[in-house]
């Protein structure tokens, strides 16, 4: 008589063909997610503390070091010539903060610096960003012990209106992938973003 008993039940066939379907569609999160953040930069803005003023100073600062970084990124045509822009400009963007802090009335230290930073899921006006570790320009205000803001500053997503954002998008290097993922357009980008950083939180824990 045959043996049967080494032999995989139907509802074990499917629980494996899922377990391999479920690590090919976190592979690709994964991959999604590392290809958006290598293509953006983005601008932290941390206030002192949270009180009203401190955090009507974080905005006044923004506006200046926006306004300041767009300039800078102009001759910016991927995100490598774009960080090399930044990090040259750091003492620049400093002194910019700085003198803003001070026309306000104020004497807080100011520090930037461009680094990697952990992000939240954010929302903006038309498109929204997965959680993740992405590259930013920080400007830490005193103590930075405010709540911060937070946008991109590279492509000038923010910035940008929304009739001209996508046009803005694919001129820094993005493709219709990534504009699918993070635009209102293709509905379903909160379910991949879902899926997204629950993978990203695996690999995290895992130690990548």
């Amino acid at each position: 008589m045959r043996n049967y008993q080494n032999k995989l039940h139907p509802i074990e066939i499917a629980l494996l063909l899922a377990l391999a379907l479920t690590a090919l569609w976190g592979a690709w999160s994964l991959q999604r997610q590392d290809q958006l953040e290598r293509k953006m930069i983005r601008l932290h803005v941390i206030a002192n503390s949270d009180e009203e003023a401190d955090q009507a100073l974080k905005l006044q600062v923004r506006d200046r070091v926006l306004t300041l970084a767009e300039g800078i990124l102009r001759r910016s045509d991927t995100r490598e010539e774009a960080m090399a822009e930044l990090q040259a400009a750091l003492p620049t963007v400093e002194k910019a903060a700085a003198e803003e802090i001070a026309k306000q009335g104020y004497d807080y230290s100011v520090k930037a610096r461009l680094e990697p930073a952990e992000f939240p899921h954010k929302t903006y006006d038309g498109f929204a960003l997965p959680a993740g570790e992405y590259m930013a320009l920080r400007v830490v205000i005193g103590e930075g012990r405010g709540q911060n803001w937070w946008c991109v500053v590279f492509p000038p997503l923010c910035t940008t209106a929304a009739s001209d954002r996508n046009e803005t998008a694919i001129a820094a290097g993005w493709e219709q992938d990534d504009l699918g993922l993070v635009t209102e357009e293709d509905t379903g980008y909160v379910l991949k973003f879902r899926s997204v950083e629950l993978w990203e939180t695996i690999r995290r824990w895992l130690g990548k």
